[in-house]
């Protein structure tokens, strides 16, 4: 047995050759062996071309065989543990923030390693409103549960200021380990809390502050979880620069897993935050388009001491000028260029189309066809319809009924336009709409104008109303028409158009 150990890191480059082995304790296999999936050249030493070091790369390589070792007994790694090995492994690690399941999606299809969500997207994508303390614990713990369900790299959830006192702090910490969270953000700002970089902002006080991750290191002890808790401060902005890190420090002391100061002002005062409590690592957060922290590249923030940083705003950003751009050109009389937008294919490839019809065929029994082999059936299901109306109508089953058959079978009735008079009327489309006396939709269907031809020629006034008239008439003409348009005796309207 020789699994592959697939090894996640920003600059390594390894040797062919190269191979380490692991005995799980009581394993049936004397060893495991981890190829290492790279093609690099022959030449090239085993270094990092940064700091050259190979006790990092012994870091990743333990990291990957521990997570082999959980894989080869069946042992679930949890979200937690799978972002701890994140924080493990050397380097930086980027975090692109999300704010639904399908932009969570795209972030691992990316290949990221795990993503964040954030509070002031999920605001505006669910609400439509500014991250001014508007939503809720409850929406936010709903929109995060959809997104954990729909990776399998691991989430940080931003808890804001944990939704009240302690005791709303610990609720809080336990809906999101149940949503499926990694990691949950929790910050010292008063309610309502809103973005860090915005106007306004004001924190609690220490002892509070304080409290808080306490409360919320007991809510993970009393679940037994292992969810990392990222301790937020924004008296970086509210108070001082000093005020800051001795919060940080005490979030620290009492255990918190990760440390984070909103809306650092330089690239100074970012190094003295990453300065304190050495052994914490530390969250940056890049606030695009314009925040308060300086804009770095991630060698720059991995050369100052970070371990995580997010990215807030990229996705959210983007989707609302992408969508801006594409209504200017449909009110223009347009369609978004091909460019802009994925094909069709390429849209049902990410939302798990493919994947969905591979799995139907495994289950799919003489009376629950793949969708595919369901599409010759749907002549069908006008036909119930009309028969469903005639019965609200008082009809008893036995009077006659209109069959209408779906264009799937234009060919069977001559649709290559080889039939006259009828062969320019067979590219038109008859709409019969009927609509109740109370208001409501009772029947909508469009059928090939070119099927009335038999029907026509043997009846061709039905109700008064001369169809095949009206059809030659309206044969030539170019757009719609209202061929019929009057009320029954039970007050129902009946409409049918040439389409």
């Amino acid at each position: 047995m020789n699994p592959t150990a697939v090894v996640s890191s920003r600059s390594y480059t390894y040797h062919p050759s190269l191979t380490f082995h692991t005995s799980p304790p009581h394993s049936p296999l004397s060893a495991f062996t981890f190829r290492l999936p790279f093609q690099p050249s022959l030449n090239t030493p085993l270094v990092n071309p940064i700091h050259k070091s190979h006790t990092r790369f012994s870091k990743v390589c333990a990291a990957a065989a521990a997570a082999e070792r959980d894989r080869y007994y069946g042992l679930a790694e949890s979200p937690a543990k799978a972002l701890r090995r994140v924080l493990e492994l050397p380097g930086l690690h980027q975090g692109p923030a999300c704010f639904d399941a399908l932009s969570a999606k795209l972030v691992e299809r990316a290949g990221f390693q795990y993503c964040f969500t954030s509070g002031f997207s999920i605001s505006a994508a669910r609400l439509g409103l500014p991250d001014t303390g508007f939503i809720s614990y409850g929406e936010m713990v709903d929109q995060g549960q959809q997104i954990t369900q729909a990776v399998s790299i691991p989430v940080i959830g931003d808890g804001d200021a944990g939704y009240g006192n302690a005791m709303n702090v610990k609720r809080t910490v336990k809906g999101y380990i149940r949503a499926g969270f990694a990691g949950i953000i929790l910050e010292d700002q008063v309610s309502p809390k809103a973005c860090g970089h915005t106007q306004g902002r004001k924190v609690v006080s220490r002892e509070e502050a304080v409290m808080r991750i306490k409360a919320a290191i007991d809510a993970r002890k009393e679940s037994g979880s292992d969810i990392v808790i990222v301790a937020r401060t924004d008296s970086r902005q509210a108070v001082s620069l000093d005020e800051s890190l001795w919060r940080s420090r005490a979030f620290a002391d009492v255990g918190a897993d990760v440390l984070f100061i909103d809306a650092l002002a330089s690239k100074e005062e970012m190094k003295a935050f990453c300065e304190i409590s050495p052994l914490v690592p530390k969250m940056a957060n890049m606030l695009e388009g314009g925040g308060k922290t300086p804009i770095l590249n991630p060698l720059e923030l991995e050369d100052l001491g970070y371990k995580l940083v997010a990215y807030p705003l990229s996705l959210i950003g983007v989707s609302i000028r992408a969508m801006q751009d594409s209504l200017n050109a449909i009110k223009g009389g347009r369609i978004p260029p091909p460019g802009s937008m994925p094909s069709f294919e390429e849209i049902k490839e990410i939302l798990g189309f493919n994947t969905y019809y591979e799995e139907e065929k495994r289950y799919a029994t003489r009376t629950n066809q793949p969708s595919s082999q369901r599409a010759s059936s749907s002549r069908y299901s006008i036909q119930q319809r009309v028969q469903d109306y005639t019965e609200q109508r008082g009809q008893s089953p036995q009077d006659p009924i209109v069959e209408v058959i779906t264009p799937d079978v234009y060919n069977n009735y001559g649709a290559d336009g080889s039939r006259d008079p009828f062969s320019q009327i067979w590219s038109r489309t008859l709409r019969i709409k009927i609509t109740g006396r109370d208001g409501f939709e009772k029947l909508d269907v469009r059928i090939p104008a070119g099927f009335l031809e038999g029907i026509t020629n043997i009846v061709p006034a039905l109700g008064g109303v001369n169809i095949k008239e009206l059809l030659d008439d309206a044969a030539d003409e170019v757009g719609g028409k209202l061929l019929v348009d009057f009320s029954d005796t039970m007050g129902d309207r009946i409409q049918v158009f040439l389409e």
